[in-house]
């Protein structure tokens, strides 16, 4: 848990694969408290304070505080899933939780129209690039498309979307994003087109002229792996709230998030299971200075 990033990624990309995971390796513990105590061991179970530190040091956080900070506006990201058959439900439960901004993925051109009808009575201004979209309170300046395309992938392929909100705290810039997929094979974790994708976002971050940033989107990897580096080198330390978010069905990995960069993300938390295989994520933000 403390050394993973001593990993190596040269073959097969495997310290990416155990960053996917990393909470789950607490799991240990209880698995080796078994035989500490049928053997009745004292100093195995010593031995095993050093470990729940450890993990609760890394990931207790959101055990032990369950208070939420102060924050002024509250954002939704969610893959809604390109076979979700009730975009208009899905868009009501997102609606009911009351959020300033909405980001959503996966969208494909027949639900397009359906979300915009189900969230224009509360969200007026929205905009959408390719598969991805933002839904806002707040008018939306400078809208365009981010380009995060990996070379090798066709030319269709836009997942990428910078748009400026005009809050009442100062025109953020609000990037909505759907960083390309992983899979497990045989030769590792194919995480190439991922990574390759990550450093383009890192770079249009980098070069983003106003100072807030809110950062939503799938990114199918966890903030602790290390494929992911070129872009939360950019932003403020995410809350590490566990909010995992897929699959729905049995969550187990956060690979859903909203960062920020000069705001604080205060409390994130999931929200109920739409249509999806993901579950939606909701982040309270600080943006005041």
């Amino acid at each position: 848990m403390v050394f993973h990033t001593a990993v190596p990624n040269t073959v097969g990309h495997l310290g990416s694969l155990l960053e996917a995971f990393l909470p789950w390796l607490g799991l240990a513990v209880p698995t080796l408290l078994v035989p500490a105590l049928l053997r009745r061991s004292a100093t195995a179970l010593v031995a095993l304070l050093l470990p729940v530190a450890v993990w609760a040091d890394l990931f207790g956080g959101p055990l032990f505080s369950g208070e939420r900070g102060a924050h002024d506006i509250t954002a939704i990201q969610h893959n809604v899933s390109d076979e979700n058959t009730a975009p208009a439900r899905t868009a009501q439960a997102l609606v009911n939780a009351g959020p300033e901004l909405i980001a959503l993925e996966e969208l494909t051109p027949s639900a397009v129209p359906l979300y915009e009808r189900a969230l224009a009575p509360v969200y007026p201004y929205h905009a959408v690039e390719g598969t991805v979209g933002l839904w806002s309170v707040y008018p939306l300046a400078d809208v365009r498309l981010l380009d995060i395309k990996p070379m090798a992938i066709d030319e269709g392929w836009r997942r990428g979307l910078r748009v400026g909100a005009r809050t009442p705290w100062g025109e953020v810039a609000v990037y909505v994003v759907h960083l390309p997929s992983v899979r497990v094979r045989l030769s590792g974790f194919d995480c190439g087109y991922r990574d390759e994708s990550a450093g383009l976002l890192g770079d249009a971050i980098a070069a983003e002229d106003l100072e807030r940033v809110i950062l939503l989107g799938d990114f199918n990897g966890t903030m602790d792996d290390r494929g992911l580096a070129p872009v939360m080198s950019h932003m403020n330390p995410p809350a590490r709230d566990f909010a995992f978010s897929w699959p729905a069905v049995f969550p187990i990995s956060r690979i859903d998030h909203i960062m920020t960069r000069s705001a604080t993300v205060t409390h994130v938390r999931t929200l109920p299971a739409t249509g999806s295989d993901h579950l939606p994520i909701a982040a309270d933000i600080s943006l005041a200075s």
